[in-house]
């Protein structure tokens, strides 16, 4: 069996999970998810666990069968706790402000760039004296917050020498040496 298609998922408190026709739907206090699942790939529900099981061992039915349990698993996470993303906006005069779904940066261009975010995505952005600005994301769909974060650090992504951008807080960042370090090794 897959390493993790095997593992069944338990259901919180609050949470209820439906399967019909091969569409899972959660729902929590915070939202509804629904996923498409593969016809191949079978789901019971008992209790208060989710069991996903596979017809045969091959190749590509052991790939699914880990795949839609840990989508359904990161499905119920989302509805019962959520997903939190920060963003750290590094550099002088960068600059993060939101109106609504609209986040509106600021950062090294001659204009200002205005990314309009999804409903499901709630925005927040933090200034505080002495530290970067922060862009905190959250929602209970796993992959739209990432596809969401991932969009936001393409505007301006960390430039490798000084590390202005924007980055995920707590990234570490392999910063190159510049042209002076290279003529003081010779």
């Amino acid at each position: 069996m897959s390493r993790i298609g095997k593992h069944p998922i338990i259901i919180p408190q609050g949470v209820t999970v439906s399967a019909n026709k091969g569409i899972v739907t959660v729902k929590g206090k915070l939202g509804e998810l629904t996923q498409k699942v593969d016809p191949d790939i079978s789901i019971k529900i008992q209790d208060n666990t989710i069991v996903l099981e596979r017809p045969t061992e091959q190749k590509r039915h052991k790939a699914l069968h880990g795949m839609y349990r840990s989508l359904v698993s990161n499905m119920i996470k989302g509805v019962h706790e959520g997903y939190r993303i920060q963003q750290e906006i590094v550099g002088v005069g960068y600059k993060a402000a939101f109106k609504g779904q609209q986040l509106d940066l600021v950062v090294g261009f001659s204009h200002h760039i205005i990314i309009e975010l999804p409903k499901e995505v709630k925005l927040e952005t933090k200034t505080e004296k002495g530290s970067n600005p922060m862009v905190i994301l959250q929602s209970a769909d796993k992959q739209l917050i990432g596809q969401v974060a991932a969009k936001i650090r393409s505007m301006r992504a960390p430039e490798p020498y000084k590390g202005k951008g924007i980055k995920f807080f707590g990234e570490q960042l392999r910063k190159k040496a510049g042209k002076t370090a290279a003529t003081a090794a010779k």
